[in-house]
């Protein structure tokens, strides 16, 4: 009897893995400590909640290093690539989903496979026998992550994850407020009208900045450190940078015309998406915060368009811990010392739903095959989930490795021949030999 593949943890990257050892053949037990146990920022016990942003990021699998990663997800036959599109939402060129929809559906169709069971209640220990994938995410639990560390013997890194807050859609001015995406992107109108537009003058601008720095913050526990991932960064942080920071990031005002009066440029634009089928839900695109709630509802609702804005949900702020996974994982994801266990997701060092899921893909895989008597090796460096694989498992500094995005500059360079490459050539460069290795690399399984 072929044995059961063990995966502790339910979210993004424990759920693909599970389809994907599943699909291969082999029983699959997911371990879900909630709803019994719960997280900060947790609402429900389904599997693959999405808890920050409800995007997977650009679909763009041509000159776009996280769609590539789309791409090759769908080709390897991904369940969470599958539900997203089932439900997906406009958002321009993003893959944006209805987040209950999108959970309900991924935790139905586990359920539902045969060779899946889910078993609640929470693992403390690391397991001393059998086939194992840890896929905690970053908030796994306090007594999972002690004993991780004395197995170890060296700090998980920590840092903080910020989420953004939703906004009922039907509190919008839209007398102030206009529908566009950035560029108008998107094949059409609903695409190219996905975002809500919040404009704002200099005058404005700087008296928001002034109450933003000014608001009281969650206060950290004693020994923890606020060491930020900058692709995460809590608004209020971004602005201690430098009071025009937020003006060239979240709020920048390029590739929007304020329908309300075309003539005149805002000076800084607060952009809303949607954040579920009906439309009733909007985010605040890029303003994570750890402003404590009363400094959040007074602080957002200086913005135009948001004065009467009534919140479904504030932001919040968590701890995020990580392994040092150039030192501690081989190149199929094993834990050094404890070989039969295996780690995936964001605990591993990659950010990000579409990172996160991806190493959730390589880890079932892997452990299936080891189960069947086969040995997987990792995709080529040169496709984005093995650019991800390399880069935690080896590519990167181990004294300075932190949290990183799929991108670029974690694949080998393009043989430039025939002169130099402009960047949209290049990118393009990047993503056709990218799927060329993946294909093979799949079809070298079956």
């Amino acid at each position: 009897m072929t044995q059961e593949l063990h995966i502790v943890g339910g979210g993004m990257a424990g759920s693909e893995a599970a389809w994907q050892a599943a699909e291969m053949g082999v029983p699959v037990v997911v371990h879900e400590m909630r709803p019994h146990v719960g997280t900060f920022a947790h609402q429900t016990g389904n599997l693959a909640e999405m808890v920050c942003s409800n995007s997977f990021r650009s679909d763009d699998d041509e000159r776009n290093a996280v769609g590539l990663l789309h791409w090759e997800m769908r080709a390897a036959n991904g369940l969470l690539m599958a539900m997203a599109e089932a439900h997906r939402l406009p958002a321009g060129g993003a893959l944006a989903v209805d987040r209950e929809a999108f959970a309900a559906a991924v935790t139905a169709r586990l359920r539902a496979h045969p060779l899946v069971r889910v078993e609640p209640g929470e693992i403390t220990a690391l397991p001393e026998d059998g086939h194992w994938i840890i896929a905690t995410g970053p908030l796994t639990s306090g007594t999972l992550a002690e004993a991780i560390r004395a197995e170890t013997g060296a700090e998980s890194l920590a840092f903080f994850d910020a989420i953004a807050p939703i906004v009922y859609a039907e509190s919008v001015d839209m007398s102030v407020a206009w529908m566009q995406s950035r560029y108008d992107k998107g094949e059409t109108v609903e695409e190219q009208t996905a975002y809500m537009n919040c404009p704002m003058t200099k005058a404005q601008y700087e008296a928001f900045i002034d109450a933003l720095l000014a608001a009281e913050k969650t206060e950290f526990r004693e020994g923890e450190t606020a060491g930020y991932f900058d692709g995460c960064l809590p608004i209020e942080v971004m602005a201690e940078r430098g009071r025009e920071t937020l003006r060239f990031g979240p709020m920048k005002p390029v590739g929007l015309t304020n329908a309300h009066d075309p003539q005149v440029k805002p000076y800084a634009v607060v952009q809303l998406r949607r954040d579920n089928k009906l439309g009733t839900l909007y985010n605040i695109v890029g303003f994570q915060t750890k402003m404590k709630y009363g400094a959040q509802t007074t602080v957002f609702k200086m913005i135009p368009g948001l004065q009467d804005a009534s919140f479904a949900r504030l932001g919040g702020i968590h701890r995020n811990t990580f392994l040092n996974s150039p030192t501690l994982l081989d190149d199929r994801m094993r834990l050094r010392s404890r070989p039969h266990i295996r780690f995936a997701g964001q605990v591993t060092g990659v950010e990000g739903y579409v990172e996160s899921a991806a190493m959730g893909l390589l880890a079932g895989r892997m452990a299936a095959a080891e189960i069947l008597g086969r040995d997987l090796p990792p995709p080529p460096a040169d496709t984005a989930t093995g650019a991800l694989i390399t880069h935690i498992t080896g590519g990167a500094e181990a004294k300075t490795f932190q949290p990183m995005n799929v991108n670029f500059g974690l694949f080998p360079p393009i043989d430039a021949k025939g002169g130099r490459r402009g960047r949209k050539d290049r990118y393009k460069a990047y993503t056709d030999r990218a799927k060329e290795a993946f294909s093979q690399w799949l079809a070298d399984q079956s």
